[in-house]
C-alpha cells in the first residue's frame, strides 16, 4: 500500500463507526481545551501583571538609594558612608549596559498663585535625560537645558491648589474623585498664570504659632513660570513638579545660607535617589547586582514581576496538571477505540496480509487513524479554547480583579500565544499516535489464516 492507500483506508474507517470516533473526538477536545485553557490563564495572568507595572513605570529603571537590606531579609539601614553623589552617577554611568542615568534632589516648597496655593514635591532633574526616562508632555513642552525658573507639571499637581480661605471644598482641596471627564479644571492655569515658590510655609496664611522657616524676616520668594504638564502615569511622576537641577540647588543654598547654614537643605548628603535606565530588560538584574554590591538599596518594578512570575508558574502547573488528567483519559478512550476496531476488523486485517500488505502498512494504517482522530480533537479543541477565552476576558474580568488596579482597562485572564496552540496540537496528535502504538502492534501479530476464519 501506498500513503494514499493508507489515508483513504483511514478516513473510509473513521466514516464506518461515526459516532464512536465524534465520542473519542470529544474526548480528546475535552482534554486539550481544558489543558490551553488552564495554561492561558496563567499566561493572561503574566501579561496583565506586565501590563499593569508598565503602566507604573518603566520595567528597564532601577531605583537607588542609600538605604540597603540585609541579604538575609532580617535587617538594614541608612547608610552614612555611600553618598549619591556625581562620583558615583559616574560609576553608574560606567557600568555595562546602562543608557542612562539620572540623579534626583528633591525638596518640598510653598507654591501660590494668587488666593491659591499647595506644598509641591519639587524635583530637581537634568533635562537633557528627560525623553530617556519617558518624560511626555500632554500640554506645553519639557524643560530646555536654558531653563531656570521653568517648571514641568506632573498630571495631578495642576488639581492639588486649594484657597485656605474658600468655604467651597471643590476650592478648598484639590479634586480626588477620579479620573473621569467629570473632574472639574484646576483652580490654577500652571501654563500662565504667575506663580511664586518658598520655603516659608506661612507665605500667605495665617497658622497659629507658626513662623515660618525665615522667622521674621520677609520670605524670598522666587518667580517662577509652568512651561508643560505630563502625560497621566501611575508613578511618582503624576505627583511631583520638575525644576532644573541646578536651579534647585541654587535656592537650596540660599535658603542654607538664610537660615545660618545650619544645613538644613540636605545637600552634603548628596542626592536623595538615583534613577539608572537599562538599555535591555535582560540586562535589569545584573546591573542592579552590581549595584547593590556597590552598598546601596535597589529597587526595580522588575522585583515584583519575577515574585508575580513565580506565583504564576505554580499556578499553571497546578492547573496544567488538571488539564493533563482531562487528556489523559482521552488517551485512554483513543486506545479502547483502536482495540475495539481490531476486534471488529479481523476479517480485514486477515485478507491484508494474506494479500501481500507489508506489517508496516498495517501499522501505520492504525497509527494514523489514532493520529487523526488526536489531530481533529486537538483542532476542535483549540478552537473551542479560544472561544473560552474570549468569553473569560469579556466576562470574567472582574472575578480575577482585571480592569481594577493601576486603572487598568486592559486587563487579561486568559491568553493564548500563538505557540501555545500549535503546541497543543502537536501534543495532541503525539498523544493519538502513542495511544494508537499498542493496538497497531497488536493487529501486526495477528495470525493471517486465523484472522481470514474470524467471523
Amino acid at each position: 500500500m501506498n500513503k494514499r492507500d493508507i489515508i483513504r483506508l483511514a478516513f473510509r474507517n473513521f466514516m464506518r463507526r461515526k459516532t464512536r470516533s465524534i465520542l473519542t473526538i470529544l474526548g480528546v477536545l475535552i482534554g486539550t481545551s481544558a489543558i490551553v485553557v488552564m495554561l492561558s490563564l496563567g499566561i493572561g495572568m503574566n501579561e496583565s501583571f506586565r501590563r499593569q507595572l508598565s503602566r507604573m513605570g518603566s520595567l528597564n529603571v532601577i531605583e537607588v538609594n542609600r538605604w540597603y537590606w540585609e541579604e538575609d531579609g532580617m535587617g538594614g539601614g541608612y547608610s552614612r558612608e555611600n553618598v549619591l553623589d556625581d562620583k558615583v552617577v559616574a560609576k553608574f554611568e560606567a557600568i555595562e549596559g546602562v543608557e542612562a542615568v539620572m540623579p534626583l534632589f528633591q525638596t518640598t516648597l510653598k507654591l501660590v498663585s494668587g488666593k491659591n496655593m499647595m506644598y509641591a514635591n519639587i524635583t530637581g532633574i537634568d533635562p537633557k535625560i528627560q525623553e530617556a526616562f519617558d518624560f511626555k508632555v500632554a500640554e506645553g513642552r519639557l524643560l530646555a537645558e536654558d531653563d531656570t525658573t521653568s517648571l514641568l507639571f506632573g498630571s495631578d499637581t495642576p488639581y492639588q491648589f486649594y484657597n485656605p480661605r474658600s468655604r467651597n471644598m471643590r476650592g478648598g482641596y484639590y479634586y480626588i474623585g477620579g479620573y473621569d471627564s467629570e473632574r472639574p479644571e484646576p483652580e490654577v492655569d500652571v501654563l500662565n498664570d504667575k506663580m511664586v515658590m518658598t520655603f516659608d510655609f506661612s507665605y500667605g496664611e495665617r497658622i497659629p504659632g507658626g513662623g515660618g522657616q525665615t522667622g521674621n524676616r520677609q520670605p524670598k520668594l522666587y518667580k517662577v513660570k509652568g512651561v508643560g504638564i505630563l502625560e497621566p502615569s501611575q508613578d511618582e511622576k503624576s505627583y511631583s513638579i520638575f525644576v532644573h537641577i541646578d536651579y534647585l540647588k541654587k535656592i537650596m543654598k540660599e535658603n542654607e545660607r538664610a537660615q545660618g547654614g545650619r544645613g538644613s537643605s540636605g545637600m552634603d548628603q548628596g542626592y536623595y535617589q538615583v534613577k539608572v535606565k537599562v538599555r535591555d530588560m535582560k540586562d535589569v538584574e545584573r546591573v542592579q547586582e552590581e549595584i547593590k554590591n556597590m552598598g546601596y538599596g535597589t529597587y526595580s518594578l522588575l522585583d515584583i514581576l519575577k515574585s508575580m512570575q513565580e506565583t504564576s508558574a505554580t499556578m499553571q502547573a497546578v492547573l496544567g496538571g488538571i488539564g493533563a488528567i482531562s487528556l489523559f483519559v482521552a488517551a485512554i478512550g483513543i486506545t479502547n477505540t483502536m482495540v475495539m476496531s481490531i476486534y471488529e476488523r479481523t476479517r480485514e486485517i486477515g485478507v491484508m496480509k494474506v494479500l501481500g500488505c507489508m506489517l508496516s502498512d498495517i501499522r501505520n494504517l492504525f497509527l494514523f487513524e489514532a493520529a487523526l482522530i488526536g489531530f481533529i480533537g486537538g483542532l476542535l479543541g483549540i478552537g473551542f479554547s479560544y472561544g473560552a477565552s474570549v468569553l473569560l476576558n469579556r466576562y470574567a474580568g472582574g472575578l480575577f480583579g482585571g480592569g481594577y488596579y493601576y486603572g487598568g482597562s486592559d486587563s487579561i485572564v486568559s491568553l493564548i500565544p500563538p505557540w501555545l496552540a500549535v503546541a497543543a496540537l502537536a501534543f495532541a496528535t503525539l498523544v493519538g499516535i502513542i495511544s494508537g502504538f499498542m493496538p497497531a502492534r497488536r493487529a501486526m501479530k495477528l495470525s493471517a489464516l486465523e484472522a481470514i476464519r474470524t467471523e
